[in-house]
């Protein structure tokens, strides 16, 4: 495979196409289209200290030559820029022109030896051959300041070879003779990761929807051990996820999620340990299972349910059962206590506006039936409102 790497004013870039600033966004929104870490790099949109909306319409124009557009560096500001929008491109394996020797101690270094150069021709101190020499000289030193954010370390090669870290703030290096790798990110970093159609233990296809917290606690193995770790952490993932996957059964995927998450934590850990990455926790987002399983599955519940309420059911009616033997034999043995539970039965029964008792005629006598009716219709009177 051919080496198209090139290192530029102390910069090392995988290859050497570079988009130009202003005409590539922020990167993002040709994700769709190209994936931007196919190029050496890109130079992000154009930003100003505050946000700005940019000129009012009309801001292109038709001529005979071409499209001119003015439209007036449209963008959200530095703030939002660092805040929202650096963080997902450091993500991606690819320079990103806003890092570097272009940072604000470099160009205010740059500016002054340029102005300075500048008097001095001007005054006729020096003449261009000078003049040109010290733009020069000014270049240099200004690449040689770099900054390194509080939560990167930057990886320096001398000559090709590894010389340290640096960082984090400024730090300086040789011009042309070292170069600056990399700047590795030593935050908690979240990647989502999923296994589309695996089979289980028991050869059902699930999709797998995963996240996991990762850092890197050791930058010179993650800069030196593995090509591109970023990509690494990826596929190690989803192999990982794959394989936990082919070692459980549904039911065990659906009922022990947080014991799997925890499997799987272990062995990507196992296998980043090495590129000095730890991976700290794995969550599992969401399990997918074909539509008609699901609903087999949904049935057997329901049938499962249904049964667990006949059981329920049925051992309420014995228990009642029981409970209706031992009163039968309470009342054999008693008649007083059966004619007093009949009495209250019907009293309880008359009691209910409206509601229509039918007892055969002989417990007229023996239940004295004529003084209960009597009794229910005071009752009643007393509780009509006057």
């Amino acid at each position: 495979m051919t080496n198209t790497k090139i290192n530029f004013c102390g910069v090392e870039f995988k290859n050497p196409i570079v988009t130009a600033s202003g005409t590539f966004g922020f990167g993002m929104e040709y994700n769709e289209f190209v994936s931007i870490e196919e190029y050496g790099g890109f130079g992000a949109k154009g930003l100003t200290r505050v946000p700005r909306e940019g000129n009012k319409p009309p801001r292109i124009a038709e001529t005979p030559s071409g499209i001119l557009n003015s439209v007036g560096l449209q963008n959200p500001g530095v703030e939002h820029f660092a805040k929202h929008i650096m963080p997902i491109l450091a993500e991606y394996d690819t320079n990103v022109i806003n890092k570097g020797w272009f940072n604000p101690i470099s160009l205010s270094v740059l500016l002054i030896l340029v102005i300075v150069s500048a008097v001095l021709y001007v005054s006729k101190i020096i003449n261009i051959p000078i003049f040109i020499l010290l733009l020069l000289l000014s270049g240099l030193v200004t690449s040689a300041i770099r900054i390194a954010d509080q939560w990167e370390r930057a990886v320096v090669l001398r000559m090709g070879k590894y010389n340290g870290l640096k960082g984090p703030g400024p730090f300086m290096i040789i011009p042309v003779i070292d170069s600056v790798s990399t700047y590795i990110d030593q935050r908690v970093r979240v990647s989502a990761f999923k296994a589309e159609q695996t089979l289980t233990k028991d050869t059902v296809p699930v999709n797998v929807d995963a996240v996991v917290y990762w850092t890197v606690w050791d930058v010179e193995k993650a800069a030196l051990e593995v090509q591109e770790y970023q990509k690494a952490i990826e596929h190690i993932t989803q192999t990982g996820l794959r394989d936990t996957i082919g070692k459980h059964e549904l039911s065990d995927l659906l009922q022990e999620r947080d014991k799997i998450a925890e499997d799987l934590q272990q062995v990507l850990d196992r296998n980043t340990n090495p590129w000095g990455i730890t991976c700290q926790t794995v969550g599992i987002k969401d399990i997918a299972i074909p539509q008609d399983l699901a609903e087999a599955m949904s049935k057997e519940a329901q049938a499962e349910r249904e049964r667990r309420a006949r059981v329920i059911l049925g051992t309420a009616e014995t228990e009642i059962a029981e409970k209706f033997e031992q009163a039968s034999k309470k009342y054999t043995d008693n008649p007083v206590a059966l004619h007093l539970r009949g009495m209250n039965m019907l009293f309880e029964g008359l009691k209910e506006k409206g509601s229509m008792v039918i007892v055969p005629s002989s417990a007229l006598d023996t239940m004295n039936l004529g003084a209960m009716g009597g009794l229910v219709s005071l009752a009643k009177n007393n509780e009509t409102p006057k």
